[in-house]
């Protein structure tokens, strides 16, 4: 199934899992450590109990410093921003409706800060190739495949692993976190060292 469909099939867990992930790998723009998002991962557990959830967004919200999402895009850069708002329009309550409005959001937006962050990246292709990567890419399990034309390598190693999680989950459920979790750190140490080179280059 292509993204689009499979954010349509997902159930609650599955899409709560899903913008965590595209949350979990854009965490090196908010500055945070790889351990800030485990306690809303371990919230998704079997087990973990949904009424906590709240406070566990809350306490990571406090420790990134994003109170409130920050609309002057003078302040920072259009890939930070988009990762703080992310965080920021993350539901306090843990349900398929609202999971499945944020799942969307986090999809589209960390395709963005991918495109944004690609250094390889043609800016009108890339963006033009993205409505049609969400609607019809299909990943097969073979590592490289599926790049639709004129979409950069970054992101569609962002758009493999978004499918990745969502069919994780739809196929194990909860037995499917540990390894979308392993998917999602795998995204989150390539998008550390591509934010580091671009810091040393900006140097």
């Amino acid at each position: 199934m292509s993204l689009v469909e499979l954010i349509a099939q997902a159930d609650e867990r599955g899409l709560a899992a899903s913008g965590l992930a595209c949350l979990d790998r854009c965490v090196p723009l908010l500055g945070g450590d790889d351990e800030v998002l485990r306690p809303l991962w371990a919230n998704l557990a079997m087990g973990g109990d949904p009424a906590a959830w709240g406070e566990l967004l809350e306490q990571v919200r406090v420790k990134l410093g994003v109170a409130e999402v920050m609309d002057d895009e003078g302040v920072e850069d259009e890939a930070a921003l988009l990762a703080r708002r992310m965080l920021a329009a993350a539901p306090a309550v843990r349900s398929a409706a609202e999971a499945r409005i944020w799942a969307d959001a986090c999809s589209v937006a960390s395709l963005q800060i991918h495109r944004l962050l690609d250094p390889a990246e043609d800016d009108v292709a890339s963006a033009a190739a993205l409505p049609q990567a969400l609607n019809s890419v299909r990943v097969g399990g073979v590592p490289g495949a599926g790049r639709p034309e004129g979409m950069s390598p970054l992101v569609a190693a962002e758009l493999r692993r978004q499918v990745s999680v969502l069919e994780l989950l739809a196929g194990h459920g909860a037995g499917g976190l540990r390894r979308a979790l392993e998917v999602s750190t795998e995204g989150r140490r390539v998008l550390r060292a591509v934010v580091s080179r671009r810091a040393r280059g900006r140097g």
